[in-house]
């Protein structure tokens, strides 16, 4: 990042979204300080930007107290009414629309413990197309790893207490937003005034604000065309064979053609390299030699490895291709697999993704894609209808159309090899047996050892479980 735009970044505004009912003002700390507390942490990371932050904060203010809602008022919080159970819908909907008028370098901040189940795949979503620094405060830490990447995270009550320089660099109040009437206050007592009329409480009853979270980007995923910036940058393809194999009579020679072709169709026409992940032993050898004679690398892994190795090697790849590029998984399983780590490389790279699988999810993926494919109509984007002969077995040569131009990887023992007849000796080899029972084995001891605590944990008075060896 150079010097102007880091300058920028670090004076760019910052919105915080803050659900009182999540992350309360604590027992102790005076309302006044929780403004100063955020300008405090910021500080503290380098953001100088006008932390005249529009900080909002949502929750039933008829049950907060007067003087808190004075307190945060006072040094520019917006206080916002919303009916409990809608509070995480409202401030969704109020993040959407400031994201539309507020472009990164803008950064927002979420204090909520409802990251994870409500705001974690939408926003994760959004993040992958639109990347803005994210940070998030809570009184309770998510159980689990979020889609959503984060710049910093605070425990809620720590950072007030730690951080709070006791001075606020706003002086101005703020106003009072009431939800389900759609109408705002100047003042503190017109508002509490409000809250306790009957029309509001009709509006609450006759118009029910949403409780649901409303999705903006559910209907993301058809192909669209490529933009300029990736229209000829590298398209990189990991192929897990397992999910995706070669089909029965299929000519492994236009593979490669099919996905070009696929690729042109959308306006992409930058190089594509390609790697099939697969157990190379039981492929037949007229396939290896038919995908390598149009330069597809090969990589033996067994079913235990082969999504850790395709991560390997998406974690290298992207470290040696920056963006724009595009990569493209041929898998199953990429939500359950990659999920850990690929929605957060997206949003932190902004490369453009593709999907091809044997078969229709039945739920959108947390990842933001480009085009998907079945992976059976991909074949058939540039399948000619004349027959193509296969490559013909004598014995244990066969008639090789083209000399191999692709690589051929070992993932189990970590070797390369640059001939498909090299490749195919090691895959037969003692040594190659022997590691691929060393993860069998370290597998077998995993699972069994799993179910060991799973049945200690079930069944703790019984005695006739033993540990794994």
């Amino acid at each position: 990042m150079g010097g102007n735009d880091a300058a920028a970044a670090a004076a760019a505004k910052i919105a915080v979204w803050w659900d009182m009912f999540d992350c309360p003002v604590p027992e102790g700390i005076d309302a006044r300080g929780v403004r100063p507390s955020l300008e405090g942490a910021f500080k503290e990371l380098g953001y100088t930007g006008p932390v005249s932050i529009t900080v909002t904060a949502y929750g039933d203010q008829k049950q907060t107290p007067e003087h808190l809602l004075r307190a945060l008022s006072s040094t520019g919080v917006a206080v916002v009414h919303t009916r409990s159970g809608c509070t995480c819908a409202l401030m969704y909907k109020d993040m959407v629309k400031w994201r539309e008028d507020n472009p990164p370098p803008a950064k927002m901040m979420i204090i909520s413990n409802q990251v994870l189940d409500v705001f974690n795949w939408d926003l994760s979503r959004l993040q992958q197309r639109t990347c803005y620094d994210l940070f998030l405060a809570y009184s309770v830490k998510p159980r689990a790893g979020l889609f959503v990447r984060t710049r910093k995270e605070w425990l809620w009550e720590k950072l007030l207490t730690k951080t709070s320089t006791g001075e606020s660099s706003s002086s101005s109040s703020a106003k009072f937003y009431c939800k389900s009437c759609s109408l705002d206050r100047q003042s503190l007592k017109s508002f509490r005034k409000h809250l306790s009329t009957k029309k509001h409480a009709l509006e609450e009853i006759l118009r029910p604000d949403d409780s649901q979270l409303q999705s903006v980007t559910s209907k993301w995923g058809k192909n669209y065309a490529a933009t300029p910036e990736f229209a000829t940058a590298k398209i990189h393809v990991l192929w897990d064979m397992f999910d995706c194999p070669i089909p029965d009579g299929y000519d492994a020679r236009r593979i490669r053609p099919s996905l070009e072709g696929a690729f042109k169709e959308l306006g992409y026409s930058g190089p594509v390299s390609i790697t099939a992940y697969g157990d190379h032993k039981k492929n037949p050898e007229h396939h290896l030699q038919a995908l390598s004679s149009t330069g597809i690398y090969l990589a033996h892994a067994t079913l235990e490895v082969v999504n850790g190795r395709i991560s390997d090697d998406i974690d290298e790849w992207q470290y040696n291709n920056p963006t724009p590029a595009t990569m493209m998984i041929i898998s199953d399983e990429a939500d359950d697999a990659f999920s850990d780590f690929l929605p957060h490389l997206l949003q932190r790279n902004k490369y453009n993704l593709f999907l091809a699988y044997s078969f229709r999810p039945p739920q959108m993926s947390v990842l933001v894609t480009s085009a998907e494919w079945l992976w059976d109509s991909l074949l058939a984007v540039s399948e000619t209808r004349r027959h193509v002969p296969l490559l013909k077995c004598s014995g244990r040569s066969i008639e090789r159309v083209n000399e191999s131009t692709g690589m051929f990887y070992c993932k189990v023992c970590y070797s390369d090899f640059k001939h498909l007849d090299e490749f195919i000796k090691h895959l037969s080899s003692k040594k190659h047996a022997l590691n691929g029972k060393r993860i069998t084995d370290h597998f077998e001891r995993s699972e069994n050892l799993q179910l060991y605590w799973i049945q200690r944990h079930h069944f703790p008075e019984s005695k006739r479980f033993k540990k794994a060896p």
